[in-house]
């Protein structure tokens, strides 16, 4: 059986009763298999009535992971409300309106309403729940390029990206009126991730014959939110030492053990040895641990006679104190 995701996304824990899932198999014994991320972001309630409020620092926009538009609990905006608005703990609502409207937007205020959302339950006092983090931003008008770059040590992870137009101003300068009035011209795309993802630096052309043209007549951009997270290559039969500073955890956002090219890891080495370069098993096992043997008895041997390496791209969390 398949846990819903709202179950449990926008918590910080979660607790789940395996009695949902009766008995498939009786007097079999069973057990939950769960995969699941932790990133850093920003929780936003906005109680309904009220209204939510994103906000990024300079040179940089929102970029919401999850939303929900509901109650699920009884507790989160109670206060004064009488007990049968509250009771109604059920009600869970995920939306992508927040996304929608906030998206690469460095600051954006959206009502907690029914007339915005819906009313999932009536008779219940609901609120809305945001996660959002803030990421680096670039805009390139279209004709031109878009250079993304990250520092030594780091490689770009790109959150969110759109080709198109979503306001009047961005990209006008000398252009004709008609050619910048259609600002309901969202057009997400996810060729730039496709393209940059794991790079250090990365340029792409913000134009038709890269993405399409979704409005006809009127004159584009390209918007990327993204954010440089650290990369760590070690060599088979290495450690790999991965460093947050005092007060941070580490965040793995993926890890791979094998080989993807000829020359990492490749000084040395007989030339008959690195010749399988489509070979690699993604790994969670390096989250558990921040020095860990870079070994096929840590991660198995996807590719016998090869030699390989562990690629892992990490972030560095603050601590939520206890």
């Amino acid at each position: 059986a398949a846990l819903s995701p709202c179950s449990c996304d926008g918590k910080k824990t979660c607790d789940i009763d395996i009695q949902i899932f009766g008995t498939p198999d009786p007097g079999t014994c069973k057990y939950l298999d769960t995969t699941f991320a932790c990133f850093p972001a920003v929780h936003s309630t906005a109680c309904e009535g009220s209204t939510a409020n994103l906000r990024c620092d300079e040179g940089e926009v929102s970029v919401v992971y999850w939303a929900d538009y509901g109650r699920r609990d009884t507790t989160t905006c109670s206060q004064s409300r009488p007990t049968h608005e509250i009771q109604n703990s059920q009600c869970p609502n995920p939306t992508t309106k927040v996304a929608d409207s906030c998206n690469g937007k460095s600051s954006c205020t959206i009502e907690a309403s029914n007339s915005v959302f819906g009313d999932p339950c009536p008779g219940t006092y609901k609120y809305l729940d945001v996660v959002y983090d803030c990421e680096l931003h670039t805009v390139a008008c279209e004709g031109s390029q878009a250079n993304l770059h990250c520092d030594d040590g780091h490689v770009i992870a790109v959150h969110w990206a759109n080709y198109g137009r979503r306001d009047t101003s961005t990209c006008s300068y000398q252009r004709p009126e008609c050619e910048v009035q259609n600002a309901q011209c969202a057009n997400p795309t996810s060729k730039v991730a496709d393209s940059c993802n794991g790079k250090s630096s990365c340029t792409i052309e913000a134009s038709n014959t890269e993405f399409g043209d979704p409005c006809p007549g009127t004159y584009k951009y390209l918007e990327v939110a993204y954010d440089c997270p650290f990369h760590s290559i070690t060599c088979e039969h290495s450690y790999a030492n991965l460093h947050c500073d005092e007060g941070h955890v580490i965040v793995i956002l993926s890890a791979e053990y094998g080989c993807n090219d000829s020359t990492t890891c490749s000084y040395k080495r007989p030339p008959a040895q690195p010749k399988n370069t489509q070979c690699s098993i993604s790994t969670s096992k390096v989250a558990e641990s921040c020095s860990i043997k870079v070994s096929n008895s840590v991660f198995g041997d996807p590719c016998p006679g090869t030699y390989k390496y562990l690629d892992v791209v990490y972030d560095c969390e603050s601590k939520t104190p206890p």
